[in-house]
């Protein structure tokens, strides 16, 4: 045998000792199903608190597909791997997770690993799970097997080879999941540590508005810096901040609990979804998040850290595009401050002009912004139908030029094809 046969014999020996080992060290057993009598007895106090914990942790988005019911699964979740559909958390026995017992639901929540012993893909986030207390995931369990059970079959996982084996995942997790309840801060309130809990665990705010590694993992490093999410820009919440003022505590809170505040305008995206789920948490956790959040984010300024561009002359603007802006933008985006019944503010305060990337101007564009249909909100229609791409385009890079003073994108066109997809 050649040096080089040698070696590459080593090798691969390392790598099956590595895979095998890693799969011993991660290998877990099933747990015994439990029957309609086991199920936990339903108390209304533990009930209500699940619930909340429910919202705060937008379990209802992640688990719903279309306008299906609530927690029964089946949406799709796109990954740079492949699709991974949401399973149903209903107590339906045959789809859902009637049999399984709360040892079993608190081991996926805590380690991602099935009441069967199946490795569970991390595009469920037990990777923040982890910092939740017993007594949350038991309040959690308890609202979840006390809710309608609905019976739904979730389509399979749409994964390229060789990430549809599940063994590669218990491979992920030896690099990744570290299970770490957090330590109180004694240095903060009970109010900073609170929303610190509720943030970097349940609420899992940096599966979204943390950048990742070409394996799926969270940047650590770059914790809350911002990140892609179903083609939508999740901005930066930490010194990289785009906005144009200073967020302010109270400002977060009514923002988190509503979908909208006067200096920052509206959440759009699936940013929508997390504020009306929000809105049926406790307002003083929705308040403990903004405090911790507004910890990470830029402390100086005020609201007036930018004045409105009033009146901005955009050289070289085509009347075409001056008079699509006139026609759909204008009337609510007036540049006088004014906020109508579409509570519509000043582009000038929007995030989504100011990022590096036009995707979430394009997107909100196209989509529109819709209040719940049982409440008012901030309202836009969706210009989809009404302009054309290289309208859209003209009117995105108009508003960019008008109301900042950044240099000028130049995918705009690719990322009305990529929305439209």
């Amino acid at each position: 045998m050649s040096s080089r046969q040698i070696i590459i014999t080593a090798v691969v020996a390392v790598v099956v000792l590595l895979v095998i080992g890693g799969f011993a060290w991660t290998w877990r057993p099933a747990i015994a199903p439990i029957s309609d009598a086991e199920r936990p007895r339903f108390d209304e106090k533990t009930f209500r608190h699940g619930a909340e914990l429910a919202a705060i942790g937008n379990c209802h988005d992640c688990h719903q597909a279309g306008t299906g019911e609530p927690y029964a699964g089946g949406r799709a979740i796109p990954t740079p791997f492949g699709k991974v559909f949401s399973s149903n958390i209903t107590p339906d026995a045959d789809t859902g997770i009637g049999t399984w017992s709360e040892a079993a639901f608190k081991r996926a929540m805590y380690e991602g690993v099935g009441h069967d012993g199946r490795q569970l893909y991390p595009a469920f986030p037990y990777v923040h799970f982890t910092k939740a207390t017993d007594d949350d995931v038991h309040a959690l369990y308890v609202f979840l097997m006390n809710g309608p059970a609905v019976h739904n079959v979730v389509p399979v996982n749409k994964l390229e080879f060789p990430f549809n084996h599940r063994l590669l995942v218990a491979g992920w997790k030896i690099l990744f999941l570290h299970e770490a309840a957090l330590v109180p801060d004694s240095g903060q309130t009970a109010e900073w540590n609170r929303g610190r809990y509720l943030v970097e665990g349940l609420g899992h705010c940096g599966d979204c508005h943390t950048p990742r590694n070409f394996l799926g993992a969270e940047k650590k490093r770059d914790a809350f810096a911002g990140a892609v999410v179903e083609g939508w820009e999740a901005p930066p919440l930490n010194a990289r901040s785009l906005a144009a003022h200073t967020w302010t505590i109270d400002q977060l809170a009514e923002y988190l609990s509503t979908g909208w505040t006067r200096w920052h305008g509206a959440a759009a995206g699936p940013m929508t979804n997390v504020t009306r789920n929000l809105a049926e948490a406790q307002s003083q956790d929705v308040r403990a998040m903004a405090t911790y959040i507004a910890s990470l984010l830029p402390q100086s300024g005020g609201p007036t850290d930018v004045a409105p561009l009033e009146k901005k002359q955009v050289p070289g603007a085509s009347a075409e595009v001056v008079a699509i802006f006139a026609g759909a933008c204008a009337n609510c985006h007036d540049d006088r401050n004014d906020v109508g019944p579409s509570k519509a503010v000043s582009l000038t305060l929007s995030s989504a002009v100011r990022q590096p990337e036009a995707a979430n101007t394009v997107r909100v564009i196209l989509q529109g912004i819709q209040p719940p249909a049982d409440a008012p909100g901030a309202y836009m229609p969706a210009f989809r139908h009404m302009l054309s791409d290289r309208q859209i385009a003209l009117l995105a890079e108009y508003v960019r030029a008008r109301y900042t003073n950044l240099p000028q994108w130049a995918d705009v066109l690719e990322e009305i094809s990529k929305a439209e997809q």
